[in-house]
């Protein structure tokens, strides 16, 4: 497994062009790792956040408990991603993080993130980006799920997880982990489950893609992206991702 050091630096830099005394003050860093099991939470709505969270390996959610009990996932965060930098600036979560499948996260106490920022403000901007880049995808939630059909909804999504995993080197041929269950998707979405099955079954059927044990599978990138009505840009990334047909 990588070090937790070299898997932000490998994110960072995707958008982010860090000098060698950034990257020596990121490799001083303190980083405590955890493994958490698939659906297990490592922040709750209403914690007052003390340390900073990377995704060293697997995949993470970010949701809204709502009063119900019932879940609305806002996004999802790959190997490399700050999921809750946010919490650098708040005083207390509106938002929880959970694993998707098996993950491994690290926490970076606050206090050595603002005297690194202190000493090397160029860090300090790379991690402000990455809030950026979350707030991005934020907004484009919110378009695909109030202004696409199901179908283009959900080819999407499936873009977008695609082709940050390429960026991050987690893609394998045309395969990434995506192990996001059924009714997950459709809390993220905003399908019921019969929506969620039938949609699905339309993807498979046009036979751009797969989604199989917690993978995706891609067989026509380009026709998948244009399903999905996606472009990368609002994903701000100066390292692209070039899928292939």
């Amino acid at each position: 497994m990588d070090k937790a050091h070299d898997v932000l630096i490998r994110n960072l830099c995707a958008h982010t062009v860090l000098a060698e005394e950034d990257l020596a003050e990121i490799r001083a860093l303190t980083f405590t790792q955890r493994d958490f099991a698939p659906n297990e939470d490592f922040i709750r709505q209403g914690d007052k956040p003390e340390h900073s969270a990377l995704v060293v390996s697997g995949m993470v959610a970010r949701y809204h408990l709502l009063g119900s009990g019932r879940r609305q996932y806002l996004a999802f965060h790959l190997s490399g991603d700050l999921p809750d930098s946010q919490g650098l600036f708040i005083d207390q979560m509106d938002h929880g993080l959970s694993a998707l499948g098996p993950a491994t996260v690290a926490f970076i106490p606050h206090r050595e993130l603002f005297r690194a920022f202190r000493q090397r403000p160029s860090f300090g901007l790379a991690v402000w980006r990455e809030t950026l880049r979350d707030a991005a995808i934020f907004r484009e939630a919110i378009t695909n799920n109030s202004a696409r059909p199901m179908q283009a909804r959900m080819a999407h999504l499936f873009c977008e997880l695609f082709y940050r995993a390429r960026v991050a080197q987690l893609v394998r041929g045309n395969r990434c982990r995506v192990p996001i269950s059924l009714a997950q998707l459709g809390e993220t979405l905003g399908m019921a489950i019969a929506t969620v099955n039938r949609t699905l079954a339309a993807l498979r059927r046009s036979e751009v893609m797969d989604l199989r044990d917690g993978e995706l599978i891609v067989m026509k990138w380009r026709e998948l992206q244009r399903l999905g009505d996606f472009s990368p840009i609002y994903l701000h990334l100066k390292r692209q991702s070039s899928p292939q047909a």
